[in-house]
């Protein structure tokens, strides 16, 4: 006899073939969001670094979006929904003045 009964942990971490999924192999907008922000470290000035900066900004903001809305399970929704959240509150804190 096959369970069916969806407990609370399967629902949040396991994906439609039943996978435990937590953590995945990185995809294009977080490849581009990482190797931007290494590079926006290391050419702090100028328009290339603003180029970059929206880059990085504009990958992370995709990334988060796919993970909100075609996330595999509820972990990773919610994972796109925090970074969604986090990436708007430090740009508004950054943009606004409220930073030291």
């Amino acid at each position: 006899m096959e369970n069916t009964e969806n407990t609370l942990v399967d629902k949040i971490f396991r994906d439609s073939e039943g996978n435990i999924v937590i953590a995945e192999p990185p995809n294009l907008p977080l490849i581009i969001w990482i190797v931007t922000s290494l590079l926006a470290l290391i050419l702090t000035t100028g328009k290339i670094n603003t180029l970059l900066d929206i880059l990085a900004n504009g990958s992370l903001f995709t990334w988060a979006w796919l993970e909100l809305f075609q996330g595999v399970n509820y972990f990773r929704r919610a994972l796109g929904l925090l970074a969604l959240i986090g990436l708007i509150a430090f740009k508004v804190i950054n943009d606004s003045g409220f930073s030291s």
